[in-house]
């Protein structure tokens, strides 16, 4: 995977830094070619979203430029200073947009220790990008340094994150703010968001490139609710199992969380035939016999109503959370995941400590 643009800048969420025709610069993509291309139809264009997407660099310019566009609609880009909120902007579709940022004089009126206490750097600028395709053009520092962050500037565990509409935030307002994301943020690790809004069906090719990764310290797969009443039970066990199978024998030290479906209208529907209800069901065995069969130790099964806990965070159409919905979300699993994410960040301070 490209990390950098010339060495200055780390791309983080990217697989692919792709050449464009139609606006000058290069495209974030999240998920290479040859998987987005064995999506289903609506799956191709949400993985191109580069929602998630981040540049991150840290440079001495006191002032520099930016340019940027939004491909197919218009989006928000938002700004951080390591774990401060800098700024947010709209980039209009097809439209390049040059944003002037400046470094926070406030900084240097405060001990360094305030700004150091989470999981960035403070020195670390980080671009943002919401839910469209993000066209990178251009930076200028005005001939002042630029480089990459390093290693400790960054947090130093990362999840993958793989589900449905629900994991890439749709009922937040801001993709930032989707449960994902501030699971990662309580967490104070980074977030490899893989949601795929209506298309999260476990193909084979997802499975293989999630294996295939290295960048990731341990997964968190929302599945099942895409394919419930779509895709027959028997075939969802196939991909699922295929999945897991694949993952688990690549990374088998790795922790993989699987949660059973969110609780939403079809959990509790009055006709408890009707097919999304008993499909859901049927899903949710589905994941519980792959755990109590598999035994592996590093694999969690958790409860999706331990996280999702209250009914009336959804918002209207009953299935997405609220922005309030996001945020409980959050706090929720982040407290199931901290047991063994701390175990974790552990063993890798050990294993830093041992070099």
């Amino acid at each position: 995977m490209e990390r950098t643009i010339l060495d200055q800048i780390y791309l983080h969420n990217v697989a692919e830094f792709e050449e464009r025709a139609l606006l000058p610069g290069r495209r974030l993509q999240r998920f290479p070619r040859e998987v987005r291309e064995a999506l289903t139809d609506k799956g191709r264009t949400k993985a191109a979203e580069s929602s998630g997407c981040e540049l991150r660099f840290v440079t001495d310019a006191n002032v520099f430029r930016l340019t940027l566009a939004a491909q197919e609609k218009d989006g928000q880009v938002l700004v951080f200073k390591g774990d401060l909120f800098h700024a947010a902007y709209t980039l209009k579709a097809g439209v390049l947009t040059t944003l002037e940022l400046e470094q926070p004089d406030r900084f240097a009126e405060v001990p360094e220790a305030l700004l150091t206490s989470a999981a960035f750097a403070p020195q670390v600028w980080r671009v943002y990008f919401d839910r469209y395709s993000a066209i990178v053009a251009d930076i200028d520092t005005f001939g002042y340094g630029i480089r990459p962050p390093r290693k400790e500037e960054m947090p130093s565990l990362t999840m993958l994150a793989y589900g449905s509409s629900i994991t890439h935030g749709v009922g937040a307002l801001s993709h930032y703010n989707c449960y994902a994301q501030q699971t990662g943020r309580r967490l104070g690790v980074d977030v490899l968001n893989m949601g795929l809004s209506g298309s999260c069906f476990c193909e084979p090719e997802v499975a293989r490139h999630f294996a295939a990764r290295e960048d990731w310290d341990f997964a968190y797969l929302e599945l099942g609710v895409n394919m419930r009443a779509v895709v027959p039970v028997e075939k969802f066990e196939t991909r699922v199992n295929r999945m897991l199978d694949e993952m688990i024998q690549r990374h088998p030290e790795k922790p993989i969380f699987v949660t059973t479906i969110y609780p939403n209208r079809a959990t509790h529907f009055f006709d408890t035939s009707h097919p999304y209800a008993v499909a859901e069901l049927a899903f949710n065995d589905v994941l519980k016999r792959y755990w109590e069969t598999k035994r592996h130790k590093q694999l969690f099964l958790l409860d999706g109503r331990e996280i999702m806990t209250e009914f009336t965070s959804l918002t209207t159409d009953l299935i997405h959370p609220s922005e309030y919905g996001h945020m409980r979300m959050g706090e929720q699993l982040a407290r199931l995941l901290q047991p063994e994410v701390e175990r974790l960040r552990m063993a890798k301070k050990r294993e830093d400590d041992n070099k």
